[in-house]
């Protein structure tokens, strides 16, 4: 007869952290619980928006509005409904279209500048770069009036590729910069290689250059459209009927008559819902093009 002993593991030590770590540890929870609470406050504003929208308007009146009270998607169908005109389809393209075009002239005019201001340096290229930002530093009001009066000259009012140039002009510095910075951590190694198997420079941008900083060009391109699709000063200014965008429509729920509030909040989460597809769509991207040029 056999007997089988049974054997034990040995009970594992514990090791005490010294007090520095224990501190460090606790200084990194209290960094993570702030953090986290910062996030939350952050979305509070939308999530309140949100929650408004699915109250009727009486409801939504009342400060702050009932947690009881019934949801409703009234808010949406009376958004969504035409009332009289085409309802809000036409100014939600006039912006798609204002923003896409927009983001896309301001990509093909950034990266080769980036490529002339990182890649191959031009002579005296940081003054060149402080130019572009000097561009920012002027109020956008400044400029309303001489624009408009160009615009009223040129009969260009009410047009909504008016506004693309706008866009295209507006954002464009900020494209500059942030293209520079990203081009400037490609080796040059890989495009002294295509230049050598023969690759003139549009090639060499659109076959090289483009996948290497696809992080940097959606992330750059997120920010322009956002950029465009939330501007309003111009569009409410130089728009009418044809080409007004979704910003300037959403001013028509403040009327004579009140607030419609809830109406008001339904339009702003519709209208905010393509700048929150783009950015869910391109957040990996997004996430390497803004940390690139962090670390050397």
């Amino acid at each position: 007869m056999t007997t089988q002993t049974a054997v034990r593991e040995p009970a594992r030590a514990t090791v005490a952290l010294p007090p520095a770590a224990r501190r460090a540890r606790r200084r990194g929870t209290a960094l993570a619980l702030l953090a986290w609470a910062a996030g939350i406050a952050f979305c509070l504003p939308a999530l309140w928006m949100l929650f408004t929208s699915l109250h009727s308007e009486p409801d939504a009146a009342t400060n702050p509005p009932s947690p009881a009270a019934p949801l409703t998607l009234a808010g949406y169908r009376e958004f969504f409904a035409p009332g009289g005109g085409a309802g809000p389809w036409p100014a939600l393209i006039n912006s798609v279209t204002a923003s896409v075009f927009s983001t896309l002239f301001v990509l093909a005019l950034s990266i080769p500048a980036a490529y002339a201001l990182s890649i191959r340096p031009v002579r005296k290229w940081t003054d060149v770069m402080f130019f572009f930002l000097s561009t920012k530093m002027m109020p956008t009001v400044a400029g309303l009036l001489p624009v408009y009066l160009f615009a009223k000259n040129a009969g260009m009012l009410d047009n909504i590729w008016l506004l693309v140039i706008l866009y295209t002009s507006m954002n464009l510095p900020i494209a500059v910069w942030m293209m520079q910075s990203f081009l400037a951590d490609i080796p040059v190694s890989i495009i002294e290689a295509a230049q050598v198997d023969g690759a003139r420079l549009p090639t060499v941008l659109v076959r090289v250059v483009a996948p290497v900083a696809a992080p940097g060009i959606a992330a750059t391109a997120l920010i322009c459209f956002i950029f465009s699709w939330n501007e309003m000063l111009f569009a409410r200014v130089l728009t009418g009927v044809r080409a007004e965008t979704a910003p300037v429509f959403l001013t028509g729920f403040v009327t004579s008559q009140g607030l419609f509030l809830a109406q008001l909040c339904a339009a702003s989460v519709v209208v905010s819902l393509p700048v929150l597809a783009a950015g869910f769509a391109a957040q990996d991207k997004l996430v390497q093009g803004l940390s690139l040029g962090a670390v050397k």
